[in-house]
């Protein structure tokens, strides 16, 4: 571990070497909110990506801070670990931070939630993860679950907020259905809700969607300098993959849609320097799918035909034909929409090669009714009508919790 961690800080530390960002983030900000934490116990639930502007993790930054004998006493890790290193959906036993002794709890382990034997030596429970602005990436409800613990045994919860990499204006996507709640997904948003993760916890509190009705003591530290139409490459700050294939901006652009194909049995691409950006499988004709794909006009994006060799996950060791994704401007890009589109002709193309992988498929979607409208040849743009009613409802829920003006230029 002690290698794993040291590796990652060297990387982090050469992108922060030639990047100063003009978006200051909650971290670069806790110094301004000093009182809240003066001689409190501090539990983080964090990762490898919260580093300040000057490239601190956050453990040194509250460690280093003046505030009358408060201490960091834990550390809780979500999915893929602390230090981001675990492959999706691996279990995460508990363990101890490096050269300190603080106890690092799992919370993607035996537990997803903070037990009040975690919690015994913590006063103030404080979040800091780079989120990915598609509903179906877990860590945002490693954050409800830790609010909802907090409210129960009368912890504070403080968000320290991060960009929404994918910019903070673009909503798309049917809001998920009650019956399909799970870990990719807990609650009625929709698929990319164009939301920071403080601004989601304040919706999550605000409208009462915590288990049992509960509401967190919450604060969040805003940002400084962001602006909501901004990409992440805007921000000035280096991009730490949030996970080992979320590998950059591009890849983060076409999740909220071709993390469909984790449904089905044809391969995303995980396993290769490509993931989620090329996708195939060992019986795709590659130039025919790529043809039928480019033959949509899908705004923003583009597709050419390419063949990979997975190391891991589907189809490993085993050569597959597919297709390459080309964003080609992404503001125009509708990633769920792209990806809907996508699983819907290699349906057409192999009906008899394809399989769902329904329970999941669905919970991504947060509904059947893609899978049906699809197996059932109707019309998809009657579909995609049919969720704006809803997604209308959303945004103006949404509108009361943004804390960044909604309107900046570019």
């Amino acid at each position: 571990m002690n290698w794993a961690k040291t590796l990652i800080i060297l990387a982090i530390a050469t992108s922060f070497g030639t990047c100063r960002g003009s978006v200051k983030t909650g971290l670069d900000n806790v110094g301004s909110y000093e009182q809240m934490f003066r001689g409190k116990r501090i539990g983080i639930i964090t990762n490898h990506t919260a580093y300040n502007s000057d490239g601190r993790y956050i453990v040194d930054v509250f460690s280093s801070m003046p505030f009358d004998s408060s201490k960091v006493t834990a550390l809780f890790g979500p999915e893929h670990g602390l230090f981001g290193t675990k492959k999706a959906g691996s279990k995460i036993d508990p363990n101890v931070y490096p050269g300190t002794g603080r106890p690092v709890y799992s919370l993607y382990g035996k537990t997803r939630k903070p037990t009040r034997q975690m919690l015994q030596d913590v006063d103030v429970l404080v979040f800091d993860i780079q989120d990915i602005g598609a509903r179906f990436y877990t860590y945002i409800y490693t954050m409800s679950l830790a609010m909802e613990a907090a409210a129960e045994f009368g912890k504070r919860f403080v968000v320290l907020d991060r960009p929404n990499p994918i910019n903070g204006v673009t909503v798309e996507g049917n809001i998920l259905e009650p019956e399909f709640a799970g870990f990719v997904g807990l609650y009625p948003i929709p698929v990319r809700h164009g939301m920071t993760v403080g601004e989601l916890a304040k919706m999550f509190n605000g409208q009462g969607w915590l288990a049992d009705g509960h509401k967190a003591d919450l604060v969040v530290i805003p940002m400084k300098g962001w602006r909501r139409r901004s990409w992440f490459d805007k921000t000035g700050l280096p991009f730490i993959k949030p996970s080992p294939n979320m590998t950059d901006l591009e890849t983060a652009a076409v999740y909220p849609g071709l993390c469909l194909l984790e449904g089905t049995n044809v391969s995303e691409g995980r396993g290769t320097d490509k993931p989620f950006l090329q996708f195939g499988a060992p019986w795709i004709d590659s130039k025919g799918l790529t043809a039928r794909l480019n033959k949509l006009n899908l705004p923003g994006i583009r597709f050419e035909p390419a063949s990979f060799t997975p190391v891991s996950s589907k189809y490993k060791l085993r050569l597959c034909h597919g297709v390459r994704v080309i964003v080609t401007e992404r503001d125009l890009l509708e990633p769920y929409w792209s990806g809907i589109r996508i699983v819907n002709e290699i349906y057409r193309m192999y009906p008899e090669l394809f399989e769902w992988k329904q329970t999941h498929f669905d919970r991504l979607c947060g509904t059947e009714a893609v899978r049906r409208a699809i197996t059932a040849n109707t019309s998809l743009e009657a579909l995609k009508k049919s969720w704006q009613g809803r997604l209308k409802s959303f945004l103006k829920i949404r509108a009361k919790y943004l804390m960044y003006p909604p309107h900046d230029s570019k």
